[in-house]
């Protein structure tokens, strides 16, 4: 899924993780209207095209409904299981290649989680 994802993945990735953040962050709650295709697009400098890619894998995913004429909303329950989705991914496809990168530095693990500085 990558929802939060690099700045080195397609566009429509980038836009899907910047609108995840914010609905795992509280900002757009169950029942919220997510902003319309194009005020997103013009916000982030994006063709209207792929934000609407975006949201379409959102609402592939269960986590908004369109309502025809209206906009797209936050479903009840989004948010946790986009949170569980995401850890999902973070575990299963981010933290082996993290925990590599680790073991290749020869950083200690418990040192690096113990770091205020970072």
């Amino acid at each position: 899924m990558a929802a939060l994802s690099s700045d080195d993945s397609p566009v429509y990735l980038r836009l899907r993780g910047t609108i995840a953040a914010a609905i795992l962050r509280g900002d757009f709650s169950a029942g919220d209207q997510l902003p319309s295709v194009r005020a997103l697009a013009a916000e982030h400098g994006a063709n209207p095209l792929t934000v609407a890619k975006a949201y379409q894998s959102f609402q592939d995913d269960g986590y908004v409904e369109v309502r025809r004429g209206v906009g797209m909303f936050v479903l009840a329950g989004a948010a946790e299981r986009l949170r569980d989705a995401e850890r999902s991914d973070f575990v299963d496809n981010h933290w082996p290649r993290i925990r590599a990168h680790i073991d290749l530095l020869g950083l200690d693990a418990a040192e690096l989680l113990d770091r205020q500085d970072a």
